[in-house]
């Protein structure tokens, strides 16, 4: 367990991405039961989802799932992507569309507050003119969030937020191919008190070692059709390393690692650096899940290791990250 703010969460948490049954493939609604019943058995007790997953089917599973724990668990999720009823950019972030957002995930999670409410990716001029920011803290102080924070692309978007009185956490891409916002950010996030939340952390797959440089994706799967950016970001495919090299690195980082469990050391190197407060790699199916869990038993890896990791980077892959960052 890490320290969140006032609460301890499971230093492994569960992203949700795939249980809104899109943008993945899909994943039933009993098969997200079975996925989210293994996290909470082996001791996870943070969840990352967010309004857009599914348009709102990932939150309303989870929703359906906390209605028969008993257990207190902390829900995660996020706004500021949706584009439905004539909405989108910039009129998502008035704050009657940021409250009605909030509301509408209340319901899907049958919550009467929500633990921790993220803007998601939102443009960086919105961060820059704060007022996002103000509606979070109204929000907050009508007591409809417990807490809020931020989920950004680029470094200087974290350095921005974390400026904002009140922000809770960050929210970042952090891993072995994204090593150098370690530097940038964590000091400044440790300094402020503010909980780093790490998303993507095995590359979209790259880091689990079971690609190939013929491996396909289905036409749904963002993987195939925002592979370079097509849809959205790059970074969050493949944290912005086109596939075929990632394959290549993932090849090269498994060699440095103490056994072939790849994408349980790349989550115990992402743990390994004491400001992240929790990592959510996502999961399709109970196997990922124990996984992902197990990692967070593994030791610490050794100096050695570490080392010859950022040289890698350093000199490889560092040069082959495309999009913003």
């Amino acid at each position: 367990m890490r320290q969140f703010q006032s609460v301890n969460i499971s230093e492994v948490g569960l992203g949700t991405w795939q249980l809104g049954s899109a943008d993945w493939g899909n994943v039933s609604e009993e098969s997200a039961f079975e996925i989210l019943q293994k996290f909470v058995e082996l001791g996870g007790n943070f969840i990352d989802t967010a309004d857009v997953y599914g348009s709102g089917v990932s939150e309303q599973v989870i929703g359906k799932f906390l209605k028969t724990r008993s257990e207190e668990l902390f829900v995660a999720t996020k706004l500021g992507r949706r584009g439905d009823n004539g909405n989108g950019w910039p009129q998502n972030f008035s704050y009657d569309n940021i409250k009605r957002h909030v509301e509408d995930s209340l319901r899907n999670l049958q919550q009467e507050q929500l633990f921790l409410e993220q803007l998601h990716c939102i443009p960086t001029e919105e961060l820059q003119k704060g007022e996002v920011f103000e509606h979070l803290r109204q929000l907050q102080a009508q007591e409809l969030i417990r807490y809020w924070g931020v989920s950004v692309e680029t470094a200087e978007e974290g350095l921005l937020c974390l400026e904002q009185d009140g922000i809770a956490s960050l929210q970042i891409i952090f891993n072995l191919f994204r090593q150098h916002i370690a530097e940038e950010l964590f000091a400044k996030a440790q300094e402020k008190g503010v909980a780093l939340i790490v998303r993507v952390p095995l590359a979209s797959g790259l880091l689990s070692g079971r690609f190939s440089a013929n491996t396909t994706f289905a036409p749904t799967d963002h993987r195939n059709y925002n592979a370079n950016g097509e849809a959205f970001n790059v970074g969050e495919t493949f944290s912005g390393v086109a596939f075929e090299k990632g394959v290549e690195f993932a090849e090269k980082i498994a060699q440095l690692m103490p056994d072939e469990r790849l994408a349980q050391w790349s989550i115990r190197w992402i743990l390994d650096h004491p400001a992240v407060t929790t990592v959510i790699p996502g999961a399709s199916k109970i196997s990922q899940v124990v996984s992902n869990m197990e990692a967070a038993q593994l030791p610490s890896l050794n100096t050695t290791t570490h080392t010859a990791l950022r040289a890698l980077y350093d000199t490889e892959i560092k040069a082959s990250i495309r999009g913003k960052y």
